[in-house]
């Protein structure tokens, strides 16, 4: 089996160290890959430090890769090698539920194979993910790239980040007429205004940070609501369509609720560690607005959205770091420190 270099975290309070995994040799199904830049998601921060409990380690997080194809099996059809292909937070599903069959492996009743922190389908083994030098993974969980090789880095946010917002976005049908909110200007947030806005909906960005509304107005949004503002979020009370909520903090959801019209939706992506405070049943049930939630994407529809982005000129606004430097992003990331996403050049893991 061949080896591969890592970055791995041994304990929730041991800092992530160089290690080596062993990979498995590609099977008739299977695309090697080389990786070339790998996204920091809060999800290898909570991983790393066990903070849902659910941790297995060692631990390889990342899951947001784009590479260069070095070997295939031999009943690969849609990869070469040389091509450029992306990963995102799935390797693998049981393929055979309902979910999976209607292309929603995300939501694959057996449970999807993260690619990290498994478990692998069959074995049960550990997965490792994209922290690492290269990968294995079967052909129908492969992503094409058609970005420009020169935004390969900014792309691999996309396989998360980029996706966790557009999927909600495709699933409640936001497009041109609509005022559409983004709660929270990070990782998620900034994704979801640049996506919003290119499916033409009118983009209201939410934040309690007003140093964050110019660079908000040139991602795209139309408009910027301090949140801690009473008086401004009372101006909006009753008319969006549709919120997004990315905020990974417990927080009031009510005062969101509210701006919601009759029928209006608001999706929570952001993942807290601990629960939200519950929301208030009449805010729902008089205007029969709707408070839901939503993953990933499935494969199909992580396709579409890369093909998507590509089209619009879409990636993420991106600072690159080596991988000796993760404990210090993931410090930075803590304090929000970082516009909007850091991106490991996995180059620099040989050195």
């Amino acid at each position: 089996m061949p080896h591969a270099l890592a970055y791995s975290a041994k304990s929730p309070t041991a800092p992530l160290t160089s290690f080596s995994i062993e990979r498995r040799s590609p099977g008739q199904l299977d695309v090697a890959i080389e990786i070339l830049f790998c996204g920091v998601c809060h999800s290898d921060l909570h991983t790393a430090r066990n903070e849902w409990e659910n941790t297995i380690y060692p631990s390889v997080p990342g899951h947001e890769i784009v590479g260069r194809v070095t070997a295939v099996g031999d009943l690969v059809s849609k990869f070469k090698v040389g091509d450029i292909v992306g990963v995102g937070c799935m390797v693998d599903s049981c393929q055979h539920c309902k979910p999976c069959a209607d292309g929603l492996e995300q939501y694959c009743e057996n449970g999807f194979t993260g690619t990290y922190n498994g478990p692998e389908q069959g074995t049960g083994a550990n997965t490792y993910g994209g922290y690492s030098s290269h990968i294995v993974v079967r052909e129908s969980f492969i992503l094409r790239v058609s970005h420009a090789e020169n935004d390969l880095a900014a792309v691999a946010p996309l396989l998360c980040a980029g996706i966790t917002t557009y999927s909600p976005l495709r699933q409640w049908k936001v497009g041109p007429g609509q005022k559409v909110g983004i709660v929270g200007l990070g990782g998620l947030g900034h994704m979801g205004v640049k996506i919003a806005a290119a499916l033409g909906a009118h983009v209201v960005l939410f934040t309690t940070s007003a140093n964050k509304r110019a660079d908000a107005l040139r991602l795209g949004a139309k408009e910027v609501v301090v949140s801690k503002n009473a008086e401004e979020m009372a101006a909006h009370a009753g008319s969006f369509d549709f919120i997004l909520n990315t905020v990974a903090a417990p927080h009031n959801l009510d005062a969101f609720l509210v701006l919601l019209k009759l029928d209006g939706t608001m999706t929570l992506v952001g993942a807290p560690a601990s629960p939200h405070p519950s929301p208030g049943v009449f805010n729902l049930i008089m205007k029969r607005r709707r408070l839901a939630g939503s993953l990933i994407g499935g494969i199909r529809e992580t396709q579409e959205m890369l093909d998507f982005c590509a089209q619009h000129g879409i990636v993420s606004d991106i600072e690159s770091i080596r991988m000796d430097e993760i404990e210090t992003a993931y410090e930075r990331m803590l304090k929000s420190d970082v516009k909007y996403r850091f991106v490991v050049d996995m180059a620099t893991l040989k050195n």
